[in-house]
């Protein structure tokens, strides 16, 4: 007798938490274009309000817990515990990111391959997005962590270039290994012109996705706090047009003047999020909006702000690289902008901004808003350099083994270098870009490869003091796709190793500390017994100026990386 009260009441408990669950087709009708829509019966709409409050409040406490306790952060919304028939299914809590796998460069033989050649990357994504796993209380999975964009992601201070005749600054810096004694540490460093006076007009297309993965505090709100704050910045020079995507695209402001404040904001807050993702769609849409407002010798660029979980249409991730290659011919590039977690399609973001001649940034929080669209804006907006590569050549008479230091996505073959028609990375302006070799010289015993029994030693003669040699090559934008690129070269010469870290400059050993960083969170494959703490002290050393705080917010992230890995030992050996 006493059971049918409590079987009833379980019924009732299933058709609210159905109710506050379920999205009707109706309700999410006009969600895809901003447009007005019926709103749903206050009740529902109250239902589903605190659904998805608990629903936001279980992820961060997932994120946070660990894999392991994912499950039940989410068996956390349910009502009461129940059998499967009477109570409707709770939505599992997935992690589906998705990133592409990452192999760490190899120690190769200067003796077998001494040229190494690669695509420079200006992306700084990976460097916020491991900066959202370790402040939700978890280490990043090592293939988030692309060590290049981690280094990128500081301003150094390499002097500017000189004048406008070479849109670059190229420096070289070569000290002790901070993690080997026995090796040395190759900087090589770019600094981007930085112009002055009227910045160009710009065209600038926010594709937003308004999709149903996107209703998260993290995701859809934080993307039109994000663009109001690039809004700001514009004048009556630059246009804004607003394309927002779900299971259709839709036009909701047409070419605007930049200083039409108003109107931008107005069309930012009408977006709601509801349905599935036809991301393909909305880009071939937002292309063309881009093409109607062209500005001929302007910043004409899509800015794509999304978790990047295309579901409808387009899908295949060759597709969509495929369709972004074939409209940046149309001389309109592509910015990725990554929200949230759970779904993150962190290779596809990568990928698409890749392939448009843009760039990559992840905007974990308002601030890091702040910093790539209005604090760098001409850097994350303004291309000064296209299709630039990087090719070194080891003299093996020096030098016995080289390693690169990330870019593995970036590697070029060698005959690419010359070719023009293989595309390469782009630079804004006031971008740096570092890499960073750990090199091995002959005759010091920091090889790691062991010798062949019957190969022989490499016969080499040195030429003069030369322990490689330094090319790039790069196209300037306004002289067409189909332009000849331009050849920097630049030696390097044994007497300008250091031989102890203490003369070197800030940026080289801030540099050095942010890619051992990097190294410790990939597993460590080559970085001996040099850990956080060692990190943290070169970095505290290196500080410098440090005027927005970079530098020391890499502080605490070391020491949160240090804790999560110490407890994750110890969760390992309890095991």
């Amino acid at each position: 007798m006493r059971l049918q009260p409590l079987l009833l009441s379980f019924s009732s408990a299933s058709l609210v938490l159905l109710a506050a669950c379920t999205n009707t087709s109706g309700y999410h009708d006009g969600m895809a274009t901003g447009a007005a829509s019926a709103p749903p019966p206050p009740e529902l709409e109250a239902r589903r309000e605190a659904h998805d409050r608990a629903a936001a409040k279980a992820r961060v406490q997932a994120q946070a817990a660990g894999g392991a306790q994912v499950k039940r952060a989410y068996e956390a919304l349910a009502i009461a515990p129940a059998a499967p028939a009477l109570l409707a299914p709770m939505p599992q809590l997935e992690d589906r990111e998705n990133y592409a796998k990452i192999e760490s460069n190899p120690v190769t033989l200067v003796a077998e391959s001494p040229v190494s050649t690669f695509s420079i990357d200006v992306d700084t994504g990976s460097y916020s997005n491991v900066r959202r796993f370790l402040n939700g209380g978890s280490l990043p999975p090592q293939d988030a962590v692309r060590v290049e964009e981690l280094v990128n992601y500081f301003d150094y201070d390499d002097p500017l270039p000189r004048d406008r005749s070479r849109p670059f600054s190229l420096h070289t810096e070569i000290a002790p290994t901070p993690w080997n004694a026995k090796t040395k540490l190759l900087r090589v460093a770019i600094r981007g012109w930085q112009p002055t006076g009227p910045r160009p007009a710009s065209n600038l297309v926010f594709l937003v996705d308004v999709s149903g993965s996107m209703n998260e505090p993290s995701k859809l709100p934080l993307v039109k706090s994000s663009l109001k704050l690039l809004t700001r910045q514009l004048t009556e020079r630059d246009r804004i047009s607003l394309v927002v995507y779900a299971g259709a695209s839709g036009v909701v402001l047409e070419p605007t003047p930049g200083d039409d404040g108003d109107a931008i904001e107005s069309a930012l807050d009408r977006l709601s999020a509801g349905g599935s993702t036809n991301g393909g769609e909305g880009i071939r849409l937002a292309y063309a909006m881009a093409q109607r407002a062209f500005i001929p010798g302007g910043n004409n660029r899509v800015l794509l702000a999304t978790d990047g979980d295309f579901n409808v249409g387009t899908t295949s991730f060759e597709q969509l690289v495929d369709l972004v290659e074939e409209k940046r011919r149309s001389g309109v590039a592509l910015t990725t902008l990554g929200f949230g977690g759970g779904n993150y399609n962190d290779q596809l973001m990568e990928r698409l901004a890749d392939a448009g001649n843009g760039n990559h940034a992840y905007i974990d929080t308002l601030a890091e808003a702040q910093k790539a669209l209005v604090d760098q804006r001409d850097a994350t907006l303004t291309t000064i350099a296209r299709d630039v590569k990087i090719q070194l050549e080891f003299n093996p008479a020096l030098v016995s083994e080289y390693r690169l230091i990330g870019y593995e996505n970036r590697q070029l073959q060698r005959e690419d270098f010359s070719n023009d028609k293989v595309d390469a990375g782009e630079i804004g302006a006031g971008h740096r870009v570092t890499a960073l070799y750990e090199i091995a010289l002959a005759g010091e015993g920091g090889e790691r490869v062991e010798p062949l029994r019957y190969g022989g030693k490499a016969q080499a003669k040195a030429t003069g003091e030369e322990l490689g040699f330094l090319r790039l090559r790069y196209k300037r934008p306004g002289d067409g796709m189909e332009a000849a690129s331009l050849l920097i070269e630049h030696p390097l010469l044994r007497r300008e190793v250091r031989d102890s870290l203490e003369g070197t400059s800030d940026a080289f050993r801030l540099s050095a500390s942010v890619a051992a960083f990097g190294q410790l969170l990939r597993g460590g494959q080559y970085t001996g017994g040099f850990g956080y703490t060692q990190v943290e002290r070169l970095a505290r050393d290196a500080r410098g100026r440090d005027s927005h705080g970079y530098a020391g917010e890499f502080l605490q992230l070391v020491k949160l990386a240090q804790g999560l890995s110490t407890g994750q030992a110890r969760a390992q050996i309890g095991e």
